[in-house]
């Protein structure tokens, strides 16, 4: 059996939560339980707050966890990370007051900062040369200019859009985060087994997000274009259709080529361009 303690709440909740199902993995889940044990997986998930999460699992509490980096960066365990996950991604970052003046990090010489990741933001200062007061909060740090605490904030950001509600502006990117799976140091040889059985199912999982499944009609005469643009995994599949002179090719291609190789694909005489997604890859 292994436990893995994830954030009881919030978007990383959320997105831990889908990557566990998406994994096959069954499970039930209400807003007042604080654990849950999975149906058809050795598995007991915790729902605990974020920044206990490396700690219950540096202290053995927990096998696993899902956390942000930047927690458990701040945390000093990053040694406890087994693998990066994709998703809940964001950035640590400082801001001023939209009608400060910011020339570079040397604007915040001898200056406070309102943050909850002192530890972070205080390596990233001292590597600038940089001296300032920290004041370490728990929460709601984009109200410190504003109520005179301090001059500027370092905090979590993802779209931005707090910050200019708040009207602050962003002006330096101190640390970027996503969801990590971090993991105990003493697992059992049965539990390490079960650890690497989930990382072959979430790989499989992230996998499949990158790419998509396309399946297109070619003139033979332009197969060794369109194998040329579609390597696949090994490479594409090509079936002659009943048409003389034409085939099918059904390949894989990441998401972030998608687009300039279809138009490529266009270019050299294929039609009838279709696209799926993948729900699991194995490689």
């Amino acid at each position: 059996m292994l436990r893995l303690a994830i954030q009881k709440s919030g978007r990383l909740s959320e997105d831990s939560l889908t990557l566990i199902r998406e994994c096959g993995i069954n499970f039930i889940s209400s807003s007042y339980k604080l654990k849950t044990e999975a149906t058809n997986f050795p598995l007991e998930i915790l729902f605990l707050r974020d920044d206990d999460i490396p700690g219950y699992v540096q202290d053995g509490v927990a096998d696993l966890g899902i956390v942000g980096q930047n927690v458990l960066v701040e945390a000093g365990l990053p040694q406890l990370e087994v693998e990066a996950l994709g998703f809940s991604k964001c950035r640590l970052s400082l801001a001023v007051p939209r009608a400060d003046a910011y020339a570079s990090i040397a604007a915040l010489q001898g200056k406070n900062i309102a943050t909850s990741y002192p530890n972070i933001l205080g390596r990233y200062l001292a590597e600038n040369g940089v001296q300032s007061n920290l004041h370490t909060i728990s929460g709601s740090v984009e109200i410190a200019p504003s109520i005179g605490l301090a001059e500027a904030i370092c905090d979590i950001v993802s779209s931005g859009s707090t910050l200019l509600g708040n009207g602050l502006r962003e002006v330096e990117t101190v640390f970027r985060s996503e969801a990590v799976l971090i993991a105990q140091p003493n697992l059992t040889a049965e539990q390490t087994e079960l650890l690497e059985q989930l990382q072959f199912r979430m790989q499989a999982v992230r996998r499949a997000k990158r790419s998509k499944y396309i399946v297109l009609n070619a003139p033979v005469t332009a197969l060794e274009e369109v194998r040329r643009l579609l390597p696949g995994i090994k490479s594409p599949t090509v079936t002659p259709l009943a048409e003389a002179g034409w085939v099918s090719v059904q390949s894989v291609v990441q998401e972030d080529e998608f687009w300039h190789i279809t138009s490529q694909l266009k270019a050299v005489g294929a039609e009838g361009i279709l696209v799926l997604p993948i729900e699991k890859m194995i490689a």
